[in-house]
C-alpha cells in the first residue's frame, strides 16, 4: 500500500511541478480507491504546501499577491465549512462529488470553455468562495481557479505563479483549520513521513522539466489521466 501510494504521489507531483496544477485531481481519485478521504485530505494539504514552496520559489520574480488577495481571502474565509464537511458528509457523497468534479474540468480544459470577464478582482469573489469549500472537503481547491485564469488568458508564468501562490497560502490556513479540527492525527503525521520522499523526487523532477517540454502535450495528459480518475470515482460510488 505505501509503495503504490508513494508511486502516485510521484506521479501527481510530477504533474503539478510541470503544469502547476493536477496534484489533487490525479491523487485524490487515485488513493481514495484504497484510503480513506480523512486521512488523504490532511495528508494532501500538509504535501501541497511543501509541493507549493519549492516550486514558488521557481517562480518568485512573477509572484503578485496584491493582485489576487481578494480571490485569497475569499478561500479562506469559508475553508473551515469546508472542512466540517468533510468531518460530518458521508464519505461516499464526497468521493462522487470528486469524480464528477475531476471530470468535468477535464471536459473544460479540454474544450477550452471561454466567459468574457471585465470586472476580475469582483469575478474572484465567487471563484474564491467555491475553491475554499473544495479545499476544505476533499482537497480540491485548483479547478475553479485553473478554469477562471485559464478563461482570462494569463501569461504562462503569470498563470502558474498566481496558482501557486494562491495555494501556497491557502495551504497554510487550511492546515491551522485542520489542526484545531482535529483533522492531522498521527495517523496522517505517520503517512507523511512514508510518501515524503515519492514527493520530493517528484517535485524537484517536475520543476526541472517544466519548461522544457511542450506544456500542451502534457497538458493533455494530464486531462486524460484526470478524465479515467474521474469516471472511476463516480463508477465506484454509484454502485
Amino acid at each position: 500500500m505505501i509503495v503504490l501510494a508513494s508511486i502516485i504521489i510521484f506521479i501527481s507531483c510530477l504533474i503539478q511541478g510541470i503544469t502547476s496544477f493536477g496534484f489533487s485531481l490525479v491523487a485524490v481519485p487515485l488513493l481514495s480507491m484504497f484510503l480513506s478521504l480523512k486521512l488523504i485530505v490532511p495528508l494532501l494539504v500538509i504535501f501541497s504546501f511543501i509541493l507549493n514552496s519549492i516550486i514558488l520559489v521557481k517562480l518568485k520574480d512573477y509572484i503578485n499577491f496584491k493582485e489576487i488577495y481578494i480571490l485569497i481571502l475569499s478561500a479562506i474565509i469559508v475553508t473551515p465549512f469546508g472542512a466540517s464537511l468533510l468531518i460530518n458528509i458521508d464519505e461516499k457523497i464526497l468521493q462522487l462529488v470528486v469524480g464528477i468534479l475531476v471530470v468535468f474540468s477535464a471536459i473544460m480544459f479540454k474544450t477550452g470553455f471561454n466567459i468574457k470577464v471585465k470586472n476580475e478582482k469582483l469575478a474572484y469573489i465567487p471563484v474564491g468562495i467555491i475553491s475554499g469549500i473544495l479545499n476544505g472537503a476533499v482537497s480540491l481547491s485548483g479547478p475553479p481557479v485553473i478554469l477562471f485564469l485559464t478563461n482570462q488568458d494569463k501569461d504562462k508564468q503569470v498563470f502558474r505563479a498566481t496558482l501557486t501562490s494562491f495555494f501556497w497560502v491557502l495551504n497554510i490556513v487550511t492546515i491551522i483549520v485542520f489542526f484545531t479540527k482535529g483533522l492531522i492525527t498521527n495517523e496522517v503525521i505517520k503517512m507523511t513521513g512514508f510518501l515524503l520522499p515519492g514527493l520530493l523526487i517528484g517535485s524537484v523532477l517536475g520543476v526541472k522539466i517544466g519548461n522544457k517540454v511542450k506544456e500542451e502535450n502534457f497538458k493533455n495528459l494530464t486531462i486524460l489521466l484526470m478524465t479515467v480518475m474521474g469516471v472511476l470515482s463516480i463508477v465506484r460510488n454509484i454502485k
